[in-house]
């Protein structure tokens, strides 16, 4: 992920609020040591004489916030402020944009000004205190905590709520409540009908005691005309999503050695692949088969091959190791981030965030490893183009393209895809890596396959019995194939390599049939 600034055609520097937002996380984890040890109060936006200098549009600043720190702030700050918070007290004396406190966990967050869409998404804990207004889905998806909202809210505050609490004490939008299961929302202002899913009923005596705990320290309070929504006994989720699997795998896919001819037993062999950052030619992840490893973690690779091979893990990684990042471990990855290769960001597990929230996510994250660090992107092969303009928006390293499909897919048919979609924006040209991702072991086969087809590797699960044992004949199977190919490096390997083994194959793919030795006609240009 790049954060220097380049310049455009209008004058006005790209990146400069990524490369500020960093700078800003990672002199706040400095100063956050400091103030921790002696509870101090941690300032910015003043200069040493006291003079305001108020950030404006930093995203993912003030994240991962570790229990006991204070942080006062002045300015206007962009998407993800506070998100993440894990026991410390944010006050923003200014105003911030959508996902403020997402992922909370616990602590306190205090908003002096307004704040955008989607304020407290999916947060377990603590509290938000918003002085002005918010836009719309407040408290969407919110499992605990509280959130206080001193004027108006946008449409569907508290959609697809779990738990906690919503506070509004101005007026709420269309469709209050929408797709609830759990948790409470009060509104004092003017409220529409609740949206699908929740009811609509009189705030009771014992509730008013209940919240005045909670609004009486702001100097706030209650009427007794106030209305509560929660969700409809025996309410249903908005919907379980399909199952992503794939169906078949590169078993129709063959091999050919072309006009190459076959080398022998001495000839010198090269399956090492070079993951760069791009742009760059050093610093780089050295993985001595094209095979990422996809487990929890690779604690137990002791021998050459498994210390060697890098792995995409959950837990505990090692220095080769890329970090792969969930819903599930977005909180707690900020204490190992420093101690790995890289990150895969995996949108497939996230809710649905806009292009500003992606980044502001990962600048967060960034923040906390080094510059030439790799950041990669992940999702399923049905939304291939809208993944590869992000890697390219967002100046990121590389794709893991998930080959599974919502019903299942053929692994054959994600090659095309996912070439005419690199070619289109001219991704392997600009150094950005792609992986595809399998749900099986990988044989030498299927190496030799995503390599022909353009890729830098194969990110798959390791099989159940010795790792150890298992590399090693792969290595072997791996050279072997490349001496009947013909070929020295994997790097010149190309579809001219593969072919179809049927004519459904042939078909979907758009390689080569074997025995007629070419495309069938409805992939040959006019």
């Amino acid at each position: 992920m790049k954060t220097v600034s380049i310049p455009s055609r209008v004058g006005i520097t790209m990146r400069d609020v990524t490369a500020k937002s960093v700078k800003l996380n990672r002199d706040l984890d400095k100063m956050l040591e400091q103030a921790l040890e002696r509870d101090l109060l941690v300032r910015i936006g003043w200069g040493k004489q006291g003079d305001e200098k108020p950030k404006k549009g930093e995203i993912g600043v003030i994240t991962h916030l570790p229990s006991n720190s204070r942080v006062l702030l002045l300015g206007n700050l962009g998407e993800c402020a506070g998100a993440m918070n894990d026991g410390g007290n944010f006050t923003l004396q200014g105003s911030c944009t959508s996902m403020l406190g997402a992922f909370q966990k616990s602590g306190r967050i205090t908003i002096e000004r307004d704040a955008g869409g989607k304020t407290g998404h999916r947060m377990n804990g603590g509290e938000i205190i918003i002085q002005g207004s918010t836009g719309n889905h407040a408290g969407s998806c919110m499992r605990d905590g509280k959130i206080v909202i001193r004027g108006h809210t946008g449409e569907k505050a508290g959609s697809c709520m779990e738990g906690g609490v919503l506070l509004v004490l101005g007026s709420a939008g269309s469709e209050p409540g929408y797709g609830m299961t759990g948790g409470r929302i009060i509104v004092a202002g003017s409220c529409p009908p609740p949206g699908e899913g929740a009811t609509m009923r009189s705030i009771l005596d014992n509730e008013l005691e209940e919240f005045a705990d909670i609004l009486e320290p702001l100097g706030l309070q209650l009427d007794s005309d106030a209305l509560v929504i929660e969700s409809v006994s025996g309410s249903k989720d908005t919907g379980e999503a399909p199952e992503y699997l794939i169906s078949e795998g590169f078993e129709s896919i063959g091999l050919v050695p072309g006009a190459n001819d076959r080398l022998p037993n001495t000839a010198t062999l090269d399956t090492l692949s070079l993951i760069l950052p791009a742009g760059m030619e050093e610093n780089g992840l050295l993985a001595p088969l094209p095979w990422i490893i996809e487990c929890e973690n690779m604690g137990d690779s002791i021998g050459p091959y498994g210390i060697n091979q890098p792995g995409i893990v959950r837990n505990k990684p090692r220095k080769n190791d890329l970090i792969w990042i969930t819903e599930d471990n977005l909180l707690d990855a900020a204490e190992t981030l420093h101690n790995c290769a890289g990150l895969v960001l995996d949108l497939s597990s996230l809710p649905a965030l806009n292009d500003a929230e992606i980044e502001a996510l990962l600048v967060s994250l960034y923040s906390r490893m080094s510059d030439d660090s790799l950041v990669f992107l992940r999702d399923s092969v049905v939304r291939v183009e809208h993944l590869f303009r992000l890697i390219i928006e967002l100046d990121l390293d590389g794709a893991i393209v998930d080959a599974a499909g919502p019903g299942g897919t053929r692994a054959a048919s994600t090659l095309p895809r996912i070439g005419l979609a690199a070619k289109a924006m001219n991704l392997f040209n600009q150094g950005r890596s792609i992986f595809i991702e399998l749900d099986e072991t990988p044989a030498a086969e299927d190496l030799l396959i995503a390599k022909a087809a353009g890729c830098v590797g194969i990110i798959a699960p390791p099989p159940d019995d010795d790792i150890e044992r298992f590399l090693g004949w792969l290595d072997s199977t791996l050279r072997g194939w490349m001496r009947e190919l013909g070929i020295s490096d994997l790097e010149a390997m190309s579809r001219s390599n593969l072919r179809a083994l049927d004519y459904e194959t042939a078909a979907i793919s758009g390689l080569r049939l074997v025995g007629y030795d070419r495309p069938l006609p409805m992939w040959m240009k006019n």
